[in-house]
């Protein structure tokens, strides 16, 4: 930049500087107005904006082409049902104030999430102000107009016109501007057009009957974001916390992670952690939908808005406000709506070709007839308005998210976490499910029933080696055997060094030497030979137990057999999930032929596979998708995780206590129950009937209403009842969905 070219933008930026403050994206303008080039030392930055008045698919349509034209406006994200605006914006250009800016260009409304805004009564709603106006203004004139006293009651008209009609018109007018037409639109042209007729009468209830529906549309849809409202009323405001010997009150947001938090009797959990002192029975029902009660003891988890009932807990925090399992609840149930199922995005385009066509059509039948058939222009032009008041309507644009909404909202209350509603469309299809035995079918907590020593070992040295090696371990079944180490009082010490195989077992240095444990593969591998103890093995197996072997390159010391036990709900869940359609449950495990056979026997599986790595059971899900259709996998969202990736459906158990469940799932049950499997497809299948029968009446009603229009059977009013009670009907239908 030369001396000259400096002296002229310092100018310009005094000139602004003298008349406002300057802003940054306003310095960067003056620049780059002269001819060069800023470059944005800030980098990008997000907010979250909550969007009042925001209804219908239109309405996000109208906001996302608002968006798209601001400069520096990186990504963006509409949730219609959550009211959220998700940007991302490069702060050189543009600023928070102008994206709220330009949200209110388009009649709605745009704040900050944090700032808060108390609830307000119904009274004080502007909208239903406006539509209790329109509707008195249009009853006065009405009874004028029979008493005989027609212009007072055209002046009525005309200002419940004008009441009624300020926010659609906004709206509509906001459309224009973007070059979109939407419903809104539609229906002021209705208006004007029964105006230039002398229609006045008929303009009025248009535009009340029109508010009516939108007031109502509006209630409906607020019914379906009440489930994900419910969770976020869930977390409390506040936390109790032991700072420098004193119990202070702080926001949730300020409490850091290690802190101890104190919760009373009968109040919410604020915060995941651990239980750092006390005892109490603390009600889990909000994170997993159990109403039972669970004792929770000194290291013991607890999780945010969960309830403490009887005794005083001091928690120790493990997680930040923003990382609790609660607001990873609600994060996921936000972003549900980016993954749209194929009904969804069938309304998104219903949408956006409907609304030009029916305006296109309108505008035909009003020129067409009269331009080259000698129609009466009056006659075809309010054929032509009827036509446009009979396709505005957001029937089917709502019917599809606020079923979805509904039905994902109704799963989170039961515990069930949907990550989107391609998954909830997805397991109406589900033709198989596929189940891991460990933690999933059984419960986790596998115990040793057996110690065997081989040659002239005691068995306290097999189990103390044993226990020494799988200490290192993360494994349930090394875990079953430090357990019972630790039982028996047996002293050992953590080995030097630790490998786990995957899928075989594990080898380690205790005191100086080399030792291994695991299944038979392992030590076949190894060439050490077990041919002696086979029949042991053999014998062990057929109870349904699983047999470890320790030993060295030099040959086997001992066998441990451990067991796990069936979760008590597996067998009935299973039972209910063949007698709702599944045609095939097959259990996948690594475990032996003899513990695989028992425990799918026990639980009512068709069918097994053992021994298998993780890699075999992605092959193998594979396998079952090719010879049964579309296959779930349910997990625990850890081991399991390849074989739920590449399965249709990726269902972890236990989410509540597993972050990585919450991630890799397309479906994760928040406790450990399987009894919730049933109400999953059930309730999928229901959503799905639920949308078709929505759309199938949507087509059906704008199938009956367009031909009559044309035909001139039907008038404007009579029509936009029709038309708005077959939107309220499919609308009420998807909220049944919210009823388990």
């Amino acid at each position: 930049m030369e001396s000259a070219e400096f002296n002229l933008v310092t100018s310009q930026l005094k000139v602004i500087g003298d008349q406002k403050t300057m802003s940054r994206p306003a310095i960067v303008q003056v620049v780059e107005k002269a001819g060069h080039k800023v470059e944005a030392e800030d980098k990008a930055k997000s907010a979250v904006l909550h969007i009042e008045g925001m209804d219908c698919e239109d309405e996000t349509s109208l906001i996302e082409k608002k968006m798209k034209s601001l400069k520096g406006m990186e990504s963006f994200q509409v949730d219609l049902m959550s009211e959220t605006l998700r940007v991302r914006y490069d702060p050189a250009l543009l600023s928070v104030q102008e994206i709220i800016k330009s949200v209110a260009e388009t009649g709605m409304k745009a704040r900050l999430e944090r700032e808060k805004v108390k609830g307000k009564g119904w009274w004080k709603d502007p909208r239903i102000l406006s539509l209790c106006t329109c509707g008195v203004f249009t009853a006065a004139a009405f009874a004028l107009e029979r008493a005989g006293i027609s212009l007072p009651s055209t002046i009525l008209y005309a200002v419940a016109v004008a009441v009624g009609g300020y926010y659609p018109a906004r709206m509509g007018l906001a459309a224009l501007r973007t070059l979109t037409l939407n419903i809104r639109t539609l229906m002021v042209a209705g208006a004007i057009g029964a105006i230039v007729l002398g229609l006045w009468e008929e303009a009025a209830v248009l535009v009340f009957i029109y508010s009516l529906g939108d007031v109502l549309e509006a209630y409906a849809v607020d019914r379906a974001r009440g489930a994900l409202r419910a969770l976020m009323e869930l977390v409390p405001k506040e936390a109790v916390v032991r700072r420098n010997g004193e119990e202070i009150a702080l926001p949730v947001e300020e409490v850091q992670i290690g802190e101890a938090v104190i919760i009373k009797p009968g109040e919410r959990i604020p915060l995941d952690g651990i239980v750092a002192s006390g005892s109490s029975a603390v009600d889990e029902a909000p994170i997993t939908g159990e109403p039972i009660p669970v004792v929770k003891e000194r290291g013991a988890d607890v999780f945010a808005g969960t309830v403490n009932q009887r005794g005083i807990l001091e928690v120790k925090v493990t997680k930040v406000f923003n990382d609790t399992t609660l607001a990873r609840i609600i994060h996921s149930v936000e972003e549900a709506q980016a993954k749209k199922s194929s009904f969804q995005r069938f309304g998104e385009a219903f949408g956006r070709i409907y609304t030009p066509a029916m305006f296109v059509l309108a505008i035909g039948v009003m020129g067409i007839p009269v331009l080259f058939f000698g129609g009466i222009w009056s006659e075809w032009f309010y054929r032509g308005l009827v036509v446009l008041v009979v396709s505005c309507s957001c029937g089917i644009a709502l019917s599809i998210p606020v079923a979805v909404v509904a039905a994902i909202g109704n799963a989170a209350r039961n515990g069930i976490l949907f990550k989107g509603g391609v998954h909830l469309e997805r397991a109406a299809t589900i033709q198989a499910i596929a189940f891991d035995k460990t933690g999933t079918l059984t419960i986790g907590r596998p115990r040793v029933t057996d110690v065997i020593a081989l040659g002239n070992r005691p068995f306290r040295d097999i189990l103390a080696l044993a226990a020494s090696l799988e200490s290192r371990s993360e494994h349930p079944l090394g875990e079953a055997i430090v357990r019972k180490a630790r039982e028996e009082e047996i002293p050992f010490t953590p080995a030097e060094t630790f490998e786990a195989l995957v899928g075989r077992g594990a080898k380690g240095s205790v005191n100086g030497q080399e030792l291994f444990t695991g299944g038979m593969r392992l030590f076949l591998e190894k060439k050490i030979p077990i041919e002696s103890i086979q029949p042991m093995i053999s014998s062990l197996e057929e109870k349904g137990k699983t047999a470890i072997l320790i030993g060295s390159d030099k040959g086997i010391f001992g066998i441990i057999a451990i067991s796990d036990q069936l979760r008590r709900e597996a067998r009935e869940a299973i039972q209910r999930l063949k007698g709702i359609g599944i045609r095939q449950v097959i259990m996948l495990t690594g475990d032996n032929e003899g513990t695989a056979r028992a425990v799918a026997e026990e639980s009512g599986a068709d069918t097994y596979f053992a021994r298998l790595l993780p890699e075999d059971k992605v092959e193998r899900i594979n396998r079952l998708r090719e010879e049964n259709g579309r296959i779930a996998m349910v997990g625990d969202g850890i081991n399991d995780a390849p074989a739920m990736a590449v399965s249709d459906l990726g269902i972890a158990m236990g989410a509540a206590g597993t972050d990585i469940a919450l991630e890799t799932a397309d479906i994760a049950l928040m406790s450990d129950d399987l009894s919730k499997l049933p109400l999953v497809f059930n309730l999928s299948r229901r959503t799905v009937r639920n949308i078709r029968q929505n759309i199938i009446i949507s087509l059906a009603v704008i199938a009956f209403l367009v031909p009559a229009a044309l035909a001139g059977w039907i008038g404007m009013v009579p029509g936009l009842l029709i038309n708005e009670a077959g939107g309220l009907a499919v609308i009420i239908n998807g909220l049944r969905l919210l009823r388990s």
